[in-house]
Order: structure tokens, then C-alpha cells, then sequence
């Protein structure tokens, strides 16, 4: 079954008539930087469809909304939703950057790095320091950047990214003082 898709205009058409439901499955960090005034936060890593579902007090049946920066991890949280047997889920195009641009409203926090740029950061690091340790210290050190290599083109396969996974559960990934539920 694929994912059912929304824009934010279009959702945002519906929510004139009524209340809708949306989880926006970014880390803590990056909701509190910025968010739709309408978004819940419930991180990927820590989802659960069914403790959701069942935290939805009779609603089950409604769509439930689900957003992140550009709509991959929604996409993901999704199909996480999906195979647990829930298929009333909705992925926002474009994510959190389409509604803010679509000029919705939106509740602006304390600027963070980006997840994605995280990941770069990491993985130029890490070759880099392989590749020097290879030509300066001993040869074997190249297999660091060999294995973040393999690591990348394994992301870019699968688009799963473990170092994206393991960067969200540090600690400045984390936020503090989050309005609307920063995790359940």
C-alpha cells in the first residue's frame, strides 16, 4: 500500500472545517527550532503506532497528519504506521519547509543544525581523519574511511542512515522546555 499524500494548503483547507491531527516525527531540536502551531512532537526513533493510535481517545478512525522537515521521515513514520495496521496516515509534502513557505502558521524556537547536515559534518570528519591516519600512521587506518563510505552508499540504498539515527539520540539533539509534547 503506498502513503496517502497532502499538501499544506490543502490540509490546512481542512483544518477550516475542523480540528486535524498532526505529529511531526523531527527531533526534539529541530521541532523546537521550528514547527507547525498545529504539530505534536513524537520523534521518529521513538514512535510507537500503536501507543499513538491508542493515545488518540476515539479518534482512531480520523486521518492522522504526519510531517518533518522535507516529508522522508513522515514518509517513513508512515509506512512505520502502515505495518502495524493503521493506513489512515497522511504524509505533509514538502514536510515542516513547504508549510512555513506556503506562509502557514508556524512557532519559531532557537536556530539548530540540521539533521542532515549533522550526518555530512560526521562523515567528512571521518574520512578525512581515516585518510590521514592511513598515510601518516599505519595503512590499515584507510579502513575507517572505507567503511564510512560503505556506510553512505548503504544510506543512499536503503535510505536508512544509522548514523543519522545514532546523531538524533545525542544529547544537543534533545531539547528542553518543549511547547507541545516533545515526546511521549
Amino acid at each position: 500500500m503506498s502513503v496517502k499524500t497532502i499538501s499544506p494548503q490543502e490540509l490546512n483547507k481542512l483544518m477550516q472545517n475542523g480540528s486535524c491531527e498532526v505529529i511531526d516525527v523531527r527531533t526534539p531540536a529541530e521541532f523546537q527550532e521550528i514547527h507547525a502551531t498545529v504539530a505534536t512532537n513524537i520523534p521518529l526513533d521513538r514512535l510507537s503506532p500503536k501507543d499513538v493510535m491508542e493515545a488518540r481517545n476515539g479518534s482512531a478512525g480520523n486521518p492522522l497528519y504526519v510531517i518533518c522537515k522535507s516529508g522522508n521521515r513522515a514518509g517513513k513514520a508512515c509506512d512505520k504506521f502502515i505495518a502495524a495496521g493503521y493506513d489512515n496516515v497522511v504524509n505533509i509534502e514538502g514536510g515542516t519547509q513547504a508549510w512555513a513557505d506556503a506562509g502557514l502558521p508556524v512557532v519559531r524556537g532557537k536556530k539548530v543544525m540540521s539533521l542532515e547536515r549533522q550526518v555530512r559534518i560526521t562523515a567528512g570528519f571521518l574520512v578525512l581523519v581515516g585518510a590521514l591516519l592511513g598515510m601518516f600512521v599505519h595503512p590499515y587506518f584507510a579502513g575507517l574511511s572505507a567503511f564510512v563510505g560503505a556506510g553512505l552508499m548503504f544510506a543512499g540504498i536503503t535510505d536508512t542512515c544509522g548514523m543519522a539515527m545514532l546523531l538524533a539520540k545525542m544529547p544537543w539533539n534533545q531539547a528542553t522546555g518543549c511547547s507541545n509534547s516533545c515526546s511521549k
